[in-house]
């Protein structure tokens, strides 16, 4: 019985947790689904919208939930996320069908904020879970990353090899672990697994953010359908750009990397 209560407790701290880890990302796909029930108004709603993400990073930063490091992160995840989306929205992967005065390439500035999110989401529970990594490889991790955001354009014009290069994720991470503390208590899990459940909670945010509007399939501009599984293994694959600008930017977190190198230390889904 006291098992099962200390288990219990675990399991809503860590859930309580996992709330305030998700605080940005709930927040804007909350003002995402306000932004539908409002009014006709003079300002575009992605225009709207891309003021509400700046505030929200602004009010983040000030409340002390995202710190300078955090915002850093933050911003760079809504850069590399703006490229994806001119490219992805250019090649009609989605599309936003409405106008705004922020919009360039038929990219609406807003849409770089559901990336930014994901950054906001893996800073925080770097800091409110104390993870710490073992037998992490930077460089080759790295490298990977990067592979696998090129592959994410290149697929288009030449095999897609998100395939191989999820195998060699695999490769690499072996006997890598993410140690984390709920309460008192230290936890620990695989890091590739990390990856594949962040992944499916980002395919569930996806199917709610494309119910409120903030962006289309073009499966879903006649009226909204589930978005194919398929981009859960996307995400998951995707996940690891963010999770590779935030190890770098936590220092000391690690105890210890295989690559024996210097300890380190987030729109759309993707393509089928």
């Amino acid at each position: 019985m006291k098992t099962f209560v200390h288990g219990t407790r675990q399991l809503l701290h860590f859930a309580a947790l996992e709330a305030r880890c998700c605080a940005f990302a709930i927040a804007l796909v909350g003002g995402i689904a306000v932004s539908t029930l409002l009014p006709e108004l003079p300002v575009a709603r992605y225009d709207l919208l891309f003021l509400y993400g700046i505030g929200l990073t602004v009010l983040s930063w000030k409340l002390g939930w995202d710190s300078g490091r955090d915002v850093a992160v933050i911003a760079g995840c809504h850069a590399i996320g703006l490229v994806f989306e001119l490219v992805k929205v250019h090649m009609g992967s989605w599309s936003y069908p409405e106008d705004a005065l922020t919009k360039f390439g038929g990219v609406p500035l807003y849409g770089g904020f559901l990336y930014a999110a994901l950054g906001s989401y893996v800073c925080r529970a770097w800091r409110l879970f104390d993870l710490r990594l073992t037998g992490y490889r930077p460089r080759t991790t790295a490298v990977l990353a990067g592979a696998v955001y090129v592959n994410f354009f290149s697929h288009h014009w030449i095999p897609d090899a998100r395939w191989v290069l999820a195998a060699l994720l695999l490769v690499s991470t072996a006997g890598s672990w993410v140690r984390f503390r709920v309460g008192g208590s230290d936890h620990r899990m695989p890091l590739a697994l990390s990856f594949v459940l962040i992944g499916f909670f980002l395919w569930v945010a996806e199917n709610a953010a494309t119910y409120v509007g903030a962006w289309s399939y073009p499966n879903q501009l006649d009226g909204w359908q589930p978005v194919s599984l398929a981009k859960f293994g996307a995400w998951a694959l995707l996940v690891t750009v963010t999770f590779v600008l935030t190890a770098r930017n936590t220092r000391g977190r690690t105890d210890g990397t295989a690559d024996r190198t210097a300890p380190v230390g987030t729109g759309p889904a993707l393509d089928e």
